[in-house]
């Protein structure tokens, strides 16, 4: 009996979809960035991607499809950006673990005035579109729920899930807010001074006093 042979190029053609969604959309969050929502139509996407109009629809239904998984990408890559700086931080600190996190939010490839620009514009977009809107408090609650147990396992912290959460929400104000203000003026601040002010910050609220993190030390 003979055996077929193994396919061994399905993987690459796999490979070379999943980079071809994945230009679709960088190219949708690119002409966002340059030129706001309205910017991002099909044919534009399809020219800075280099594609035809028609291709877009094999990978995705429809053009508010790719704007949905385009402002998933952003906010989600935020999140993943600070849940991977905590693979830096010792398992058993909570208080180094908890400054990670916060400072992995004032890294230049986060406060990043495209990246800004980028959730503006989406941000802007979810007031209408309820399908956007699902997105954003995703992202956000994806965020605080992280916040919140990082929160919830410092020392000396008495179980009280209440207090836990009204803390995550505020630090995350702390956060939110300084990350808008850096982005947006990025010359406006000297380095590491976001860092400091966001870990003064959150500690004031929390009660401790968070380390600043080696990678942002000066």
């Amino acid at each position: 009996m003979t055996v077929a042979p193994t396919n061994t190029r399905r993987p690459y053609r796999r490979e070379g979809e999943e980079k071809r969604r994945d230009d679709l959309i960088a190219a949708a969050i690119q002409l966002v960035a340059e030129g706001g929502a309205a910017a991002a139509t099909v044919r534009a996407i399809a020219e800075r991607a280099g594609v035809t109009p028609g291709l877009i629809r094999h990978y995705f239904a429809s053009k508010e499809e790719l704007t949905q998984t385009a402002y998933r990408s952003v906010m989600e890559g935020m999140t993943q950006s600070a849940v991977q700086s905590l693979a830096d931080a010792a398992v058993d600190d909570p208080l180094a673990r908890l400054a990670v996190f916060v400072a992995s939010n004032f890294q230049p490839a986060i406060l990043d005035p495209v990246v800004l620009a980028v959730w503006a514009a989406y941000l802007h977009r979810s007031r209408t579109d309820p399908a956007m809107m699902s997105v954003h408090e995703a992202a956000y609650l994806g965020f605080r729920t992280q916040l919140q147990g990082l929160i919830a396992a410092l020392p000396g912290r008495k179980q009280n899930p209440a207090r836990d959460r009204r803390d995550a929400i505020a630090c995350n104000a702390v956060i939110d807010g300084l990350w808008i203000e850096g982005a947006a003026l990025p010359d406006a601040f000297t380095r590491g001074e976001l860092v400091r002010i966001a870990l003064d910050a959150t500690g004031a609220i929390l009660g401790v006093t968070l380390p600043v993190p080696d990678a942002h030390s000066e």
